[in-house]
C-alpha cells in the first residue's frame, strides 16, 4: 500500500493556561491519563507494555518514546496507530499538540468496530477534539 493511500494523521493543537509540569504530569502518568483520556496501566518508560481500557476492548499498547516534559508517545492497539504528545512551554503556558498516527486504507475495516479505517478516523478525530479541548483542559487548568 502506497502512502499516498493511506489515512492523513489527525492533529490538534491548543495551549493550556497551565505550567508544562502540570500537563507533562497528566499526561505521562496512569492516574493523570485515567482523569481525562482512559483507564490504563501506563509507566513512563520506554519499551513499557501497558494496556487502555476503551469502551470497545482492552488494548495493548507500548511506550516507544519518553522525553520529559516535551515528548511521549506509544503505540495503541494491533491497527499500528501510534499517539505523540508534544509539549512546549510559552510564557508560563504550555502548547499542547496530539498526533494521531498510523491508519490505513481508507476502506479498511477495522476490528473490533466493524468501521473503516475512515469513519473511524472521523469518530477519532471528534472525539480527540473533546478530550484535548475540554477534558484535558478541565484537569491541567483546574
Amino acid at each position: 500500500m502506497s502512502e499516498s493511500n493511506k489515512i492523513p494523521q489527525i492533529k490538534k493543537q491548543v495551549t493550556f493556561h497551565a505550567p508544562i509540569e502540570k500537563v507533562w504530569k497528566a499526561v505521562s502518568s496512569s492516574e493523570g491519563m485515567a482523569e481525562w483520556f482512559m483507564p490504563n496501566d501506563f509507566k513512563p518508560v520506554e519499551g513499557h507494555e501497558f494496556e487502555l481500557e476503551t469502551p470497545f476492548e482492552t488494548s495493548p499498547c507500548k511506550v516507544l518514546t519518553v522525553t520529559p516534559p516535551k515528548e511521549l508517545s506509544f503505540s495503541w492497539g494491533n491497527q499500528g496507530w501510534v499517539i505523540h504528545f508534544l509539549l512546549k512551554e510559552v510564557d508560563g503556558k504550555t502548547d499542547f499538540t496530539l498526533i494521531h498516527d498510523g491508519w490505513g486504507h481508507p476502506d479498511e475495516m477495522m476490528k473490533p468496530t466493524n468501521k473503516t479505517q475512515q469513519d473511524a478516523r472521523n469518530t477519532m478525530n471528534n472525539g480527540w477534539e473533546s478530550i484535548i479541548n475540554e477534558r484535558l483542559r478541565k484537569v491541567v487548568e483546574a
